[in-house]
């Protein structure tokens, strides 16, 4: 994106600097670039700009989706989300949790007593909103334009989606304004970063 095109300059020498830091991944750069304090002692440890540091923290972070509160997927019959809250599953992160800590889908819609159908539909939904830039609005376009999975996205043909999109959103269904080719693109790359 063009406000983070700063993150291009010397990029692989930075990437460098963190290396010899003992920063070799994502996560562990992500934990020293919490705070103010991390960004301040690494840019003094390697004379990386504060500045820089800040932008890529933002990049860091925007690859992490905040989870979405299940009752934002307000389309949904309400009983069956406000069972799974009963339940101590209010977002999209600890229905994921849930789901997986689980032997099935099965299992967790007997112990929360929700319709097993609908509940299989929330926790697509929920695994779409992993997605960067997926909000419960895209991942139930997304649905409706027959992608199921992160891994189902991040293999889908650019055009071909694009298109099923445009004609789900047909008439201003769920958004005014367009979304480009090149949004799409992006989207589909940041499917590939996450794991089914």
């Amino acid at each position: 994106m063009p406000s983070r095109a700063l993150l291009l300059e010397e990029i692989q020498t930075k990437f460098n600097l963190h290396k010899k830091q003992g920063i070799k991944t994502v996560a562990g750069l992500r934990k020293e670039l919490k705070n103010t304090k991390g960004q301040d002692t690494i840019s003094k440890d390697t004379g990386i700009n504060v500045q820089y540091l800040n932008i890529l923290r933002r990049e860091i972070e925007s690859y992490f989706p905040k989870p979405a509160l299940l009752k934002e997927f307000n389309w949904l019959p309400k009983e069956d989300i406000t069972k799974l809250e009963a339940n101590g599953i209010s977002n999209t992160a600890a229905l994921h949790n849930a789901a997986y800590d689980t032997k099935g889908t099965t299992d967790l819609a007997k112990s929360t007593n929700v319709d097993f159908e609908i509940l299989g539909i929330i926790i697509k939904l929920a695994d779409l909103t992993r997605v960067q830039w997926v909000s419960p609005i895209t991942a139930r376009m997304l649905m409706e334009a027959v992608i199921g999975s992160p891994s189902s996205l991040a293999a889908a043909v650019p055009e071909h989606l694009y298109n099923a999109l445009m004609q789900v959103n047909k008439g201003g269904r769920y958004y005014k304004g367009t979304i480009g080719l090149r949004d799409i693109k992006r989207l589909i790359k940041a499917a590939g970063y996450v794991s089914d």
